[in-house]
């Protein structure tokens, strides 16, 4: 069966295809040899340029210029034929070495020094290295941006909303009332301190050989410092290099991006769920798509399909990035491969990511708010100013403010007419108990609308 849309083993691949098209270049194979092309290839170009290594010439300009075109032409034609020669080979970063050699076979310049391609490195040197850049790239150009997207999507709710009063319900009842904007800045607040996080997370790689002692390195050069050059070089790619590693580089910093994008993931999946209720509970409506379809029996339905596919990826998504952060750091003594297999589902867990990120924006962007809905539960509990009144009798020192309260209110809920009349008996200055006698639940909102218009 060949694979299609249809035929995809994942539905990264096939149903969500289009949503995930921007990580493909990144996380695919083909991003993968690419990257190590590109390694390989500066590897070379950093060699030649240093005197102190006089037996390899540097090269020309017109050299250097086919060598940085070797890395920006690599197609998917390319990277075929890199996986043809692997079938004989049946080692990928050999297969790699063999197609650039032959794909430079006709420079003169290159062929004279050929054997300094993957010259003293292990696959390791290149791999590594490769992740690292892939994860930079994937980061910087897919995940961030889509993250973006979602979080000034929540402070444009945050804003607009500011001053919309709403019931809280902490666990589950009637609590003290807040704005539907400021909800929606808790979410952004989190979201800008998670994705400063995941943006912080210094990548980082190394380049020091079969067991990180830069043994061959100094078998041919031994007076030459490798670690300095090594270091500069893997800092010429972006990266931060790491000096103390056995053969693979323990990728600490891979598990701290995966942690940070779960972080942010759970951060998210909370506020799915709690967007589902509010929906639930009518505060918000969603916007009507025309031709859509909520029910295949019942017609009225207009189901939250977008946060229910958000979570469910996210869930997806978690258990993938956890799994990485848990078990890539953890390598029997000085190299087993079991990371290989692993790093090849990097994009798995940022496919269903950004597959989420995507779920969430479409969801927020239908959202429109119920102000008669949210007044209505407001004006249902009048006992959630139980909380002020026994707090003003607190500053005026009445006896049992708290008990008091609690009798008249708990578990059983007050009329408006019922407080105001307690309120009236109290032994407070007339300013207060004014104060207090034209308080409403939609007007006990604290500082919540100022706290919306600062995210």
């Amino acid at each position: 069966m060949s694979v299609t849309a249809l035929t995809a083993l994942s539905p990264l691949d096939g149903r969500y295809h289009g949503k995930v098209d921007g990580l493909r270049d990144h996380f695919s194979e083909h991003g993968l040899i690419r990257n190590r092309v590109k390694v390989e290839i500066e590897w070379l170009k950093a060699l030649a340029a240093e005197p102190a290594l006089a037996e390899i010439a540097p090269f020309s300009a017109a050299t250097v210029a086919e060598l940085d075109a070797v890395v920006e032409g690599f197609g998917a034609a390319d990277s075929e034929a890199v996986k043809a020669i692997e079938a004989t080979t049946n080692h990928d970063v050999k297969a790699m070495e063999y197609w650039l050699k032959k794909r430079l076979g006709h420079n003169a310049e290159v062929m004279k020094v050929s054997e300094f391609i993957h010259f003293a490195c292990t696959s390791e040197d290149i791999n590594n290295t490769s992740h690292a850049l892939m994860l930079q790239a994937g980061r910087n150009d897919v995940l961030l941006p889509a993250l973006d997207k979602v979080i000034a999507r929540f402070r444009e709710l945050a804003h607009q909303l500011a001053d919309l009063p709403m019931l809280s319900r902490t666990h589950g009842q009637p609590a003290s009332p807040t704005t539907l904007g400021k909800e929606m800045a808790n979410i952004a607040a989190r979201l800008i301190r998670a994705r400063a996080q995941i943006a912080a997370v210094s990548l980082t790689a190394k380049f020091n050989g079969a067991v990180g002692n830069y043994n061959a390195h100094l078998s041919a050069w031994p007076e030459f410092d490798w670690e300095s050059f090594n270091r500069g070089f893997i800092e010429s790619l972006g990266l931060t290099f790491n000096p103390y590693t056995i053969q693979i580089e323990p990728h600490d910093a891979m598990a701290e991006l995966f942690d940070a994008t779960a972080r942010t993931n759970t951060i998210l999946l909370d506020a799915c769920r709690d967007i589902w209720m509010y929906i639930s509970l009518g505060y918000f409506k969603q916007k009507l798509k025309e031709g859509e379809v909520g029910s295949s029996t019942m017609p009225h339905k207009v189901n939250p399909i977008d946060f229910e596919n958000a979570e469910g990826n996210l869930g997806i998504a978690n258990a993938v990035l956890r799994h990485f952060s848990e078990k890539l750091p953890v390598s029997r003594m000085q190299r087993d491969l079991t990371d290989s297999t692993v790093l090849r589902n990097m994009g798995v867990g940022f496919g269903h990511t950004v597959l989420a990120l995507d779920s969430t924006l479409r969801g927020l962007s239908k959202l429109e708010a119920d102000p008669a809905r949210l007044a209505a539960d407001l004006d249902e509990c009048w006992e959630v100013l139980a909380e002020p009144v026994q707090t003003v009798m607190r500053r005026f020192a009445i006896e049992n403010p708290y008990e008091q309260l609690k009798a008249m209110t708990r578990g059983k809920g007050i009329t408006r007419e019922a407080l105001q009349d307690f309120i009236a008996t109290l032994a407070i200055p007339q300013s207060e108990r004014d104060r207090l006698l034209a308080m409403t639940p939609a007007s006990y909102v604290g500082k919540a609308a100022a706290l919306a218009r600062s995210i």
